[in-house]
Parts: structure tokens; C-alpha cells; sequence
């Protein structure tokens, strides 16, 4: 038994120390092996797991560094930010509401900093707009002469006149009032199932007031009447009256058409409403049906309903032509008489100076004219002739002309002559050589 433990101990002790030189034992050379081919396994199966995301190494080494940081980056933010926008846009106003503040803080700013870069900006469309502008203000204006002057010389326009001043408005917009059969001044198309409005024209020089208000207020009316009085769902609201204003209103199957109309306009009228939802409802049908609040679509709506908004006017009655010829050949005749005197007047009084001018001994210093009076100032020789003597020869007036004569010593040849005669008085006898 000794000899067999002998023979254990003699053999059990040489693997051990031989693992423990040289190193390669089976469990030794296992892990040897496994540590060896870890980092291939490594690589194999992250290029397994670039095949499956469909991902580069470096871009798949970006996303566990992702998924190691939860926090949210700017990068993040701004690949998302544009959508949010878009989205928050079609909600509500709020974004923009909240946003007016910042704009404007940004734009002060701006200008304090440099004022060009603001003008640089708007100046490829200043210069159209402001073109626009001043056309359609003198398209205005000249239509607004053109009616004063047709009217300004008719009996009626006095009276006009003094209800301008009584009302404290001008005398164009009176005359516009007083000479209008009607005008249609705005135009809305509303979508009928959500009561939003998808289209708003308004005339030239009319205040206007918020057009969704507008189209929300004549939405409420409508479903009032139809829910109040049991008023069936193919019969619409067709008209309201406002004193001088009125409402006409032509209901489609999608949209409704609502008109703002000043005056009294004719029948004729609803058929070209009725015409523009027609024709609306032809174009735009499938989009009004899908509607989900974007409205830029519907614009190729204007042009039908532009040929709503027209206007009619009295034409001037020929009586009042009459009158106007009538003053203006009066005022005529009035200004030849009244040329006429002035003229023959101021010959007569150049004819007069013209002949004092040629007398000796009297010299003109000064003249002038005054409320229908001739004065003059002048020098005159105590020998020289009596002027008011020559008023009677230029057919004057002796009492509008008014004269101040400073007497003098005159060296005129014949004044000294007849200045020597009266010292000396010779006899008639003799004669001058």
C-alpha cells in the first residue's frame, strides 16, 4: 500500500510540476486559447450588427454613444424643430403670438446695430409696393374728381355741399352716397361644414373690420335660424338687412357665398353670385370636400369672386348739364365785361401819363393803383399846365384819379420863356426872333 501511494505521490507530483514550468496544462491551454479569440469574436459581431441597422462602424459607434448619453442634444433639437414648427403652425396662433415679442426685440436691435441691412433687405419690394401704392391712390382720386366735377355745378351739389359740412365728410364721399344705386364692398366665401373662411375680398376705400369675425358672426346667424325655427337643412339664409347696408348670402353644397352690399342692388345681381359659387364649387370641389384648415388653395378662387365686387352709379341727368352750361355762360359774359372795362380803363390811364410825361415843366415820380383809384406823385412848375385839364382829354374819371404835385423851378425852354414874360411884360407889339 505504501508502494501504491509511493507510486501515487511518484506520479502525481510530474504533471504539476511540469504545468508549472513549461505552462500547458489543458486547463492552461484552454483559457490561453478563449483570451486569444475573444477580440475576432468581438469584430464579427459588431459587423453582424452593422449589417442589421444598416449602419457604418463609425456611425453605429455614434449611436451607442447616443444611447449611452439620455440627455438631448442641440443636434437632436434641430433635425426636429422645423416639423414642430409646421405642426404648431396648423394648431393654433400661439407660436406666432408668442413669438411677435422676440421679432421685434430682434429687429430693434437690428437697426440700432445697422440700419442698412434692414433696408438692403426691403429694398428690391419698397419700391414695386410703393408704386402700387401711389397708382391706385390716383386711380382713386381721379375717379373721385371725376364725379365732383360732374356733380359740382348742378343745383343738387349745394345742397351736397352743406351736408358735407354739416356731417364733417368730404364732399367726395357725399357725392359718392348721394349718386350711388349700390356697391358691393366685400365678398366672403366660408367653408359650410367648419364655418372657416376661406377667402375675403373687400372693395377700394372701405374699412373693414376682421374678416374671420365677420364670417363667424354670419356662420352663428345661420345655424340660429336653422336650429330656432326648424327651418329645413336645404332651405339657407339668403338675406339681412343692416340699414343702408344688406347681406346677400348663396349657399353650395361646400361653401357659402356672402356678400356685403351698400344701396339697393338688383336681382340681376344674385345671378352672378349664384354664377361665382357655381363655378367655385366646379373648380374646387374635391379641395373644399378634404378641407382640413389650409387655405392657401382656395386663392384661385379671386377671380370669380372679384367679378362679385362691382359698383353702379347714377348717370348725370341731362337737366343738370343744362345748369352747368347755363353758369358757365354767364361767368363767361360776366369776365368778358368785366375784361373789358379793366382794359379800356388801364389804356385810358396810360394815355393820361403818356401826356403828362410830354408837358413841361411836370415830371412823374411815382404811380400806382388801388381799389379802382389812380394815385400819382410828381413835381410840377407853378407855369406848367393844370394836369387835371388833360383828365378830361383821356375820357378819366376826375374823381378816381388822386394826385400830389410838389411845386418847382422847371429849366424847360419854353417855362423860362413864359417865366421871362411874366417878369419883363413886354408890350404886344413885339415879337420873339
Amino acid at each position: 500500500m505504501n508502494g501504491e501511494i509511493k507510486g501515487m505521490n511518484d506520479y502525481s507530483p510530474k504533471p504539476r510540476q511540469k504545468a508549472k514550468a513549461d505552462g500547458t496544462s489543458n486547463g492552461q491551454i484552454y483559457r490561453t486559447n478563449s483570451l486569444n479569440q475573444e477580440p475576432k469574436s468581438s469584430d464579427e459581431l459588431a459587423t453582424i450588427r452593422s449589417l442589421l441597422l444598416g449602419l457604418e462602424p463609425h456611425q453605429l459607434k455614434k449611436l451607442y454613444e447616443r444611447l449611452d448619453n439620455p440627455q438631448v442634444l442641440p443636434e437632436d433639437i434641430s433635425r426636429l424643430l422645423p416639423e414642430a414648427v409646421i405642426l404648431r403652425s396648423k394648431q393654433d396662433q400661439q407660436l406666432a403670438e408668442s413669438m411677435v415679442t422676440t421679432v421685434e426685440t430682434a429687429i430693434q436691435t437690428s437697426i440700432k446695430q445697422d440700419e442698412n441691412v434692414l433696408s438692403e433687405a426691403f429694398f428690391p419690394i419698397i419700391g414695386t409696393a410703393t408704386r402700387k401704392a401711389v397708382a391706385s391712390f390716383i386711380d382713386q382720386m381721379m375717379q373721385s374728381l371725376n364725379q365732383t366735377l360732374e356733380h359740382s355745378l348742378s343745383l343738387e351739389s349745394f345742397q351736397w355741399r352743406l351736408e358735407a359740412k354739416r356731417t364733417g365728410k368730404s364732399f367726395a364721399e357725399i357725392v359718392l352716397l348721394r349718386t350711388l344705386v349700390y356697391r358691393v364692398e366685400q365678398i366672403f366665401l366660408i367653408h359650410k361644414q367648419t364655418g372657416l373662411l376661406l377667402q375675403h375680398l373687400v372693395a377700394k376705400q372701405v374699412p373693414i373690420q376682421d374678416p374671420d369675425l365677420v364670417a363667424a358672426m354670419l356662420t352663428a346667424i345661420r345655424d340660429f335660424v336653422q336650429d330656432s325655427f326648424s327651418v329645413k337643412q336645404q332651405d339657407g339664409l339668403q338675406s339681412l338687412q343692416f340699414g343702408e347696408l344688406t347681406i346677400w348670402i348663396e349657399e353650395g353644397t361646400q361653401a357659402v357665398l356672402a356678400g356685403i352690399i351698400r344701396g339697393n342692388p338688383p336681382q340681376q345681381l344674385r345671378l352672378v353670385f349664384q354664377a361665382a359659387i357655381e363655378k367655385i364649387h366646379l373648380k374646387l370641389g374635391q379641395e373644399m370636400h378634404e378641407f382640413v384648415g389650409e387655405i392657401e388653395v382656395f386663392q384661385t378662387s379671386q377671380p370669380y369672386l372679384e367679378e362679385c365686387l362691382t359698383i353702379q352709379s347714377k348717370s348725370a341727368s341731362s337737366k343738370n348739364y343744362r345748369y352747368a352750361w347755363t353758369f358757365l355762360s354767364i361767368v363767361a359774359i360776366a369776365s368778358s365785361i368785366w375784361g373789358f372795362f379793366v382794359i379800356r380803363e388801364h389804356l385810358r390811364w396810360q394815355n393820361y401819363l403818356q401826356k403828362l410825361s410830354s408837358q413841361p415843366g411836370i415830371v412823374v415820380i411815382n404811380t400806382k393803383n388801388h381799389n379802382g383809384k389812380h394815385f400819382i406823385i410828381g413835381m410840377r412848375d407853378p407855369l406848367a399846365i393844370d394836369p387835371n385839364t388833360l383828365i378830361s382829354q383821356t375820357d378819366l374819371n376826375p374823381q378816381t384819379v388822386i394826385s400830389n404835385w410838389q411845386f418847382y423851378l422847371s429849366l424847360d425852354p419854353q417855362i423860362l420863356t413864359k417865366r421871362a414874360e411874366k417878369l419883363l411884360q413886354p408890350p404886344n407889339c413885339l415879337t420873339q426872333s
